[in-house]
């Protein structure tokens, strides 16, 4: 039997191969995942699969590094040129990219790299399929590998699947734009688990699934067909000790000392990233040249060092920023420079991990101010650095990390203005406020590290997958039957509770067609001879008294606003009080019906529901999604439950349901023997509050509380007459 292993997938590989001689070389990437993950890929079986950063073109040359890489724990997905021009540069770096970071100038909307970008998934996902078990866990990283989450539960339905975006996830706005919107929300949602950097994310994320896919979703829990998958914010960490150590490393230690006899006694402001439109490096250019222009003192005192990680050179948007960046560098130095002094210390290029905490120990501010970013590590890993909790961080409101670190001196990038008081107020900020400040920021950093972050990721997960075992149903078998009659024959007092529309009669156009047949009324006369039969609807109290009042059933409008005990009066729920909120919930569901033809509202005692089974297919769908979203923002956080039914929206107090009302029947009767059928989400409230020995079934597909399931209203009749005979 194979063991059950934990497969790591992302674009690139960590690690770099270089040729020595003839030989090829394999180092290790040092950057903050790979040394997160080593732990754990580098564990027993576990691997790590993605491109080995160069496109080998001879099988022997493939071969060769694929035993290499197998010494590492790794496996390649190898990528031809072509593959790296359009899958990578294209699609995911000229489309999604600047999608995803709000740049919509940037945005290649031609189809021609789509292709590959879905081939070049299928390449992973056929790659992944070789190493593959069912029982395996499988984490997935980053937007190129959007797609592969459905491509592998195409492969393996009941595997465990993490995705994380370690970019920003972007607005419904900005996202519907994507003419394949809805084929990547579905390949995400072949995860079960699905991390985020921050909160926003995870909720633009939620918004689109729901709009543009149709998806309902609960809290941050997706409701697919057969499966509920879990969206998070988990912002992402560093390794705090390492960086903090690096600091203080002889090496780093001598670094600083040859930097500042290079440099001078100014002061340093330090800016670095990667080569990006979307780290807003000529607007921190522009603002420390308005810096010396307002504040001549710190000319010949203060100097920005610039250091800017080539990236993505052969992209066109790319090489005009470089040109920008230059110009601008150039324009400054000439502007103020001296013999002695040179405001800008610009460096193209990337530098060795010991340069960077001399960077970092030696630069009293840190100008961290991008445009968009996902979480931006660079601002933590300067907090980490700063042993003597003296510096200060400007940061950007746009970047991730502002969420976790608000200690920083917080600006909107966009403001120039902002940007130069801001680092005029870093500049003279007293070391006392800046150990406060520092402090702080410390303890949050190291104490949600990058350890930390991955240990939350697959404990999340693992609770996601306990969670769905727990809300798979088993189909009804004739096994399961059996069981059933024979509690159901022995049982000294028996409790039915039947939901109606979906369950007892099949969906019609028209919710008034839906009266009870003679075969039905029938079967609920021959149930409720012997037995406690409770008809749990969400129809209102005067349609179910007229089809039903007539017989010996107990029955529940409303989702439990009204019941009636068997041949007694109805009575309202205490707890229900509607007139407060229906005025301003008619208005909003009144603007959607004006909106879109053959829908209409039915009012209730205590809810609203909006009715859309007769809109044209289509619009139907994206009309309840915009209803649903709309409903949740103005009511959702005011003790209101917003429930996405069949073909219906439906708009009632969190403290009315049909949960509350199975309990009360179930503790009213206290049979021994219960049964419950429903069919759509209302119903789950019912499944969940009832003990584990009720036979709970669920009707037609999807993923349920409940313990077993049927196919249909017929399958439903079919049993309840049986147990009629019994």
């Amino acid at each position: 039997m194979p063991t059950h292993k934990t497969i790591i997938v992302s674009n690139r590989l960590p690690v770099r191969i270089e040729k020595d001689g003839d030989k090829l070389t394999y180092k290790s990437s040092e950057g903050g995942l790979a040394t997160a993950l080593g732990s754990i890929y580098k564990d027993g079986d576990n691997i790590w699969v993605g491109w080995p950063g160069a496109a080998f073109e001879s099988d022997a040359l493939k071969a060769e590094v694929t035993e290499g890489l197998k010494k590492e724990s790794m496996r390649p997905v190898f990528l031809t040129e072509e593959d790296l021009e359009k899958y990578y540069l294209g699609f995911s770096n000229q489309t999604l990219w600047p999608a995803f970071h709000y740049f919509l100038q940037y945005i290649d909307y031609g189809s021609e790299n789509w292709d590959s970008y879905v081939e070049v998934n299928q390449k992973f996902a056929d790659a992944i399929a070789q190493y593959t078990n069912n029982g395996d866990t499988l984490w997935v990283h980053d937007y190129q590998l959007l797609l592969l989450p459905a491509m592998l539960r195409k492969k393996f339905p009941d595997i465990s699947i993490g995705f994380f975006q370690h970019i920003p996830f972007p607005s419904y706005e900005v996202f519907r734009t994507l003419p394949r919107r809805r084929e990547l929300l579905e390949g995400m949602l072949g995860a079960d688990y699905l991390g985020f950097h921050t909160y926003d994310d995870m909720r633009h994320f939620l918004s689109s699934a729901h709009r543009l896919a149709g998806y309902p979703y609960s809290g941050n829990r997706i409701i697919l067909e057969n499966r509920t998958v879990v969206a998070d914010p988990l912002p992402m960490g560093i390794d705090y000790e390492k960086y903090e150590e690096n600091a203080s490393h002889p090496e780093a230690v001598e670094r600083e000392n040859r930097y500042r006899k290079s440099l001078g006694s100014q002061r340093l402001i330090l800016s670095m990233d990667r080569l990006d439109y979307s780290k807003g490096i000529p607007r921190r250019l522009r603002a420390f040249d308005a810096l010396l222009e307002r504040y001549p003192e710190y000319r010949e005192k203060v100097s920005l060092l610039l250091v800017v990680v080539p990236s993505r050179d052969q992209v066109p948007n790319y090489q005009s920023l470089k040109e920008q960046v230059d110009e601008l560098v150039g324009k400054i130095n000439s502007k103020y420079g001296r013999m002695s002094w040179v405001p800008i210390h610009y460096f193209y290029r990337s530098y060795p991990f010991r340069a960077l905490g001399a960077f970092y120990r030696m630069c009293d501010v840190a100008a961290i101010t991008p445009v968009r970013d996902g979480m931006n590590l660079v601002a933590k890993e300067y907090i980490a650095s700063r042993k003597n909790q003296d510096g200060v961080l400007i940061l950007s409101e746009m970047a991730g990390a502002a969420k976790e670190l608000s200690d920083a001196i917080l600006v909107n990038p966009n403001d120039k203005n902002q940007l130069v008081e801001a680092m005029h107020r870093a500049l003279t900020m007293p070391k006392e406020e800046q150990k406060l400040h520092m402090s702080i920021m410390q303890e949050t950093v190291r104490k949600y590290n990058i350890y930390n972050w991955v240990k939350l990721f697959f404990d999340n997960l693992k609770a996601v997958k306990k969670m769905q075992t727990t809300m798979s149903t088993t189909p009804l078998t004739a096994e399961g039957q059996n069981e059933l009659i024979s509690k159901y024959k022995s049982a000294a007092r028996r409790l039915l509770l039947l939901d109606y529309d979906g369950t007892l009669v099949n969906f019609k156009n028209d919710p008034l067609a839906c009266a009870p047949d003679d075969e039905l009324m029938d079967i609920i006369r021959g149930l409720s001879t012997h037995n406690d039969v409770v008809i749990i609807s969400g129809r209102n109290h005067e349609i179910l008294d007229e089809w039903l009042g007539s017989l010996s059933v107990h029955l529940v409008a409303e989702h439990g606003v009204w019941s009636r005990t068997a041949g007694e009066e109805w009575k309202m729920n205490s707890a229900a009080n509607a007139q407060t909120w229906h005025n301003e919930a008619r208005e909003i569901m009144d603007f959607y019906v004006d909106r879109t033809p053959g829908t209409f509202i039915e009012k209730k005692s205590n809810s609203l529901v909006w009715h859309y089974r007769k809109a044209e297919k289509g619009l139907g769908e994206m009309r309840k999604s915009e209803l649903t979203s709309h409903l949740k923002h103005m009511l959702g956080e005011r003790g209101f439950q917003v429930m996405d039914g069949d073909h219906v929206v439906e708009l009632k107090p969190e403290s009315v349901n049909k949960g509350r009302a199975a309990e009360k029947w179930q503790e009213t009767t206290n049979a021994d023997f219960t049964l419950c059928l429903g069919d759509d989400t209302t119903d789950e409230d019912m499944f969940s509050a009832l003990p584990e020995n009720a036979f709970t079934v669920k009707v037609g597909p999807g993923s349920s509380h409940a313990r077993f399931a049927v196919e249909n209203v017929k399958a439903v009749r079919k049993l309840l007459s049986e147990l009629i005979d019994v």
